[in-house]
């Protein structure tokens, strides 16, 4: 499994319509079920901070969800700071990601 985070920072006025997609594709990926997917977004306390976080296999699911495409084609409008994206290895979790990890 791969696990990836997606760090960005958008424009204060594109708060609410990057909200809305991302709600958008949770909303697709609620009908559609992807196996093997598991997937968060967390807005960070300055109010324009996104992390995203996800842990697929190959290729990633997210690749087929009709939304998740959506909100990537204005991403770069949306922001002051561009996507990150940084593979993560997992050190430890408890009940994070639906099981316990080491």
């Amino acid at each position: 499994m791969k696990r990836v985070m997606v760090r960005y920072k958008v424009k204060p006025d594109q708060v609410e319509a990057n909200e809305e997609l991302v709600r958008g594709v949770y909303e697709e990926l609620a009908v559609a079920r992807p196996e093997g997917l598991r997937y968060a977004t967390f807005k960070l306390d300055d109010g324009v901070s996104f992390v995203h976080l996800a842990e697929h296999g190959d290729p990633n699911p997210l690749r087929d969800i009709a939304a998740f495409r959506h909100f990537q084609e204005g991403i770069a409008d949306r922001c002051d700071e561009q996507p990150v994206a940084a593979e993560v290895e997992l050190v430890g979790a408890y009940g994070f990601f639906g099981e316990d990890a080491q």
